[in-house]
């Protein structure tokens, strides 16, 4: 039978553990992958691979020999409790074992779970799933996690109470990040927020969101917007001796205030300009931006990126014979002038 992904959450968090098995793919192994762990830790549970309830086949295997799902789905274990026969990355010249596995199924015996990537509707190991009338076959779609995703994760990581911008940060941070990389910043929130009662705000997100690793050139970017013109020098000097390239500098000068200027366009203003940026921006370093664009405003920042459009062509040009550092430096100091007008 097919299980449409709204039931599938459901049904990994509470497996059925009479059915004869499940058969989870799509084309994101990482998904796949987070999809099998929940739906075989609730079938087994914590102790069910210690004790010795959970057999793994790399689907490879039953090409040499396609009886080893036959006997362990059949295999009775030393411990009481449901058993899990897992066949991972299987593919159609898997199925032959697969199908005889299906209908040798009896109960009592252990469940069957089979990963695969994304399977064409003609797939053997589809068709057979779907029409059997005590399985299931479900697809892994590359949609990122809901809310109602996200907050059962954060459940089962011991972390229920999140006020409403720190979920609209994480549901933002979601759609940036890849699958293991999310439940790992989950995991990291609700270690962070361990024993303490008040709820996780949009400050603990972003101090455990996944560093950015330029945070100097972020300092510089922050400095020219604000207007703090006397402190370039010595930002500039630490940057040029940490082997920052001017024409990396004025990139990132550009991507600064291009996103200012989307936010400060905004038909909804500023704070929702920021909002719609990818990847996400969270806490403080949000309400800097947002600051930073209502200051500017449009008009401004459109006078800005003039200024580096031509700093970037004249750093590219062949005729080019100024340093490239002070040429940028000073592109940077009538930014800063410019803010303040």
């Amino acid at each position: 039978m097919k299980l449409s992904p709204r039931d599938a959450r459901g049904y990994f968090t509470k497996p059925d553990p009479s059915r004869t098995g499940i058969l989870i793919y799509g084309p994101d192994a990482m998904r796949v992958a987070l999809k099998r762990q929940d739906l075989i830790a609730a079938l087994i549970g914590p102790q069910g691979e210690e004790e010795m309830r959970l057999t793994r086949i790399p689907a490879a295997d039953l090409r040499k020999d396609p009886a080893i799902l036959i006997d362990a789905i059949k295999a009775i274990s030393f411990f009481p409790g449901p058993r899990v026969a897992f066949v991972e990355d299987a593919t159609d010249t898997a199925a032959p074992a697969i199908l005889t596995a299906l209908e040798d199924w009896a109960t009592g015996d252990a469940q069957i779970v089979v990963t695969a990537g994304q399977l064409k509707a003609s797939s053997k190991i589809r068709k057979a799933f779907e029409a059997h009338n005590n399985a299931y076959a479900t697809a892994i779609y590359n949609d990122p996690p809901s809310r109602e995703d996200i907050e059962a994760d954060l459940a089962k990581a011991g972390l229920t109470q999140i006020d409403r911008e720190a979920m609209t940060d994480l549901t933002n941070l979601a759609k940036a990040l890849d699958p293991g990389d999310f439940r790992q910043t989950l995991e990291k929130l609700a270690l962070y927020k361990h024993g303490d009662a008040t709820p996780a705000t949009s400050d603990d997100v972003a101090a455990c969101a996944p560093t950015s690793t330029e945070a100097a050139l972020d300092d510089m970017l922050n400095i020219v917007a604000e207007g703090r013109a006397q402190e370039i020098g010595p930002v500039m000097a630490k940057l040029k001796a940490q082997g920052t390239q001017p024409v990396g500098l004025c990139i990132g000068a550009t991507r600064h205030f291009r996103a200012l200027y989307a936010a400060a366009s905004d038909p909804g203003g500023a704070s929702q300009g920021i909002s719609r940026m990818r990847p996400p921006i969270f806490g403080p370093r949000r309400d800097r931006m947002v600051r930073q664009a209502q200051g500017w405003g449009a008009p401004k920042l459109e006078q800005a990126l003039t200024i580096l459009t031509d700093t970037d062509l004249q750093l590219r040009s062949a005729n080019q014979s100024a340093p490239a550092m002070p040429l940028v430096e000073r592109a940077l100091l009538r930014l800063a002038m410019l803010s303040r007008r």
